[in-house]
């Protein structure tokens, strides 16, 4: 956003409003030379002032992608790291269990309790993405989601492909019995 255009909307918010330079700095907490200095394009404002500013006249800020549609915030339940802060927006979390280095060893961690990560590499994060798209947020945390449920899923998701296959063999007739199970 330009400052011109940042001085044309607190001024559209002070018309809708009806309020004065001086009026509308003490409403929103800021001094009056502070409004003055933005509508001159001298100066910018903080997003949550320019937010209250437009409260006062029954408008409110958005963010919209090319398309005109408005965009959301990323999720506050999203998924966090051990000290309960959030993950880089910029990189796609997932289960932490979910590559081959996990086989390794435990790292110290309880299989009971789910944890995520994310790659760094951006040529690993492109590949990812141009094969499964670009998440739009992180993900959320899900019951199921601890590395030992998830291997106990994995296992059960196997047998039943399994036994799909046997039943498939036995009423092709590829096979002359099928074990129940």
């Amino acid at each position: 956003m330009t400052d011109d255009q940042l001085s044309g909307l607190v001024r559209r918010i002070r018309r809708v409003a009806d309020l004065s330079q001086r009026e509308l700095a003490a409403r929103v907490g800021v001094s009056k030379s502070a409004v003055a200095a933005v509508e001159s394009g001298r100066s910018g404002m903080d997003a949550r002032v320019l937010a209250r500013a437009a409260e006062l006249a029954g408008l409110r800020l958005a963010l919209l992608d090319a398309e005109g549609r408005e965009a959301a915030g990323m999720d506050a339940d999203a998924v966090r790291d051990e000290g309960g802060r959030f993950y880089p927006a910029h990189l796609d979390t997932r289960h932490g269990d979910d590559r081959w280095w996990y086989a390794l060893g435990q790292h110290g961690r309880d299989p009971q309790d789910p944890w995520y990560t994310f790659d760094r590499r951006r040529d690993l994060r492109d590949a990812v993405r141009r094969v499964q798209g670009t998440p739009e947020d992180h993900q959320r945390p899900q019951p199921g989601d601890s590395p030992r449920e998830r291997a106990e899923a994995r296992l059960d998701a196997r047998w039943l492909a399994v036994a799909r296959e046997r039943r498939r063999r036995f009423l092709a007739g590829e096979s002359r019995d099928v074990e129940d199970g």
